[in-house]
């Protein structure tokens, strides 16, 4: 893990929290507004405010840049995907109409500007004055860039990880190839040389029950190095 990278995820991890804290924010707000008119929830706008609070708790906690925060790429990809639909059942909804679409001017900006409480009929986004219109677009462009930067920190996790548990690997090759064994001690009642190569030597051999200051078996092959 060089510090590019991991300057590169704190800087994600700020623009993801920024971004759902942004979405989380004006969703929930206008879900108290909902709540007050006693209107219907749009479902859509509930799922938004799901994944931005995820995402919010998600962010602070694998902020730091360490391991653990790039082996959580595969929640980094979830969230992607969870964003990526945030904003698709979004934009959906107004489409490219977007402030001038009627699910707009009868549903968000109608309650976001209040207008409810003086029931009147709705023809167009002029009606409301446009309420709640630049909150819209600013749903829609957050949610949008907080799906981007959980795709890129998924792929920034993933290649930091590969590129670790490679050198890993490497680094535990290198160890099992690098063993040397040692050379067979000598053992207690066991053979002793006398002489190494090129010179003449032979081998005392003192078996069990071979008492000290007795007479032992010798025996000598005569070549150098060699012994029986």
């Amino acid at each position: 893990m060089g510090a590019g990278s991991k300057v590169a995820l704190v800087c994600l991890r700020i623009w993801q929290l920024v971004c759902s804290v942004i979405v989380l924010g004006i969703l929930s707000s206008f879900l108290h507004r909902i709540s007050n008119a006693g209107a219907t929830r749009d479902g859509r706008v509930v799922y938004g405010i799901v994944t931005a609070s995820i995402s919010t708790v998600f962010s602070i906690v694998f902020i730091a840049p360490f391991l653990y925060a790039f082996l959580a790429f595969p929640a980094d990809f979830i969230l992607f995907v969870m964003w990526l639909v945030v904003f698709c059942l979004l934009v959906t909804r107004t489409g490219s109409s977007t402030c001038s679409s009627p699910w707009f001017y009868n549903y968000w900006g109608y309650y976001w500007g209040g207008w409810w409480r003086s029931p009147f009929f709705v023809t167009g986004p002029a009606d409301i004055a446009w309420s709640g219109c630049s909150q819209w677009r600013t749903v829609l462009a957050f949610s949008f860039m907080a799906a981007f930067a959980f795709l890129v920190s998924t792929i920034l996790g993933a290649y930091v990880v590969a590129k670790y548990w490679g050198k890993k690997k490497d680094d535990t090759g290198t160890e099992k190839t690098g063993i040397v064994t040692n050379s067979p001690t000598s053992q207690i009642g066991g053979p002793t040389q006398l002489g190494g190569p090129g010179q003449t030597g032979g081998v005392v051999e003192t078996g069990p029950g071979t008492v000290p200051g007795q007479p032992g078996t010798y025996t000598s092959t005569g070549q150098p190095g060699t012994y029986v």
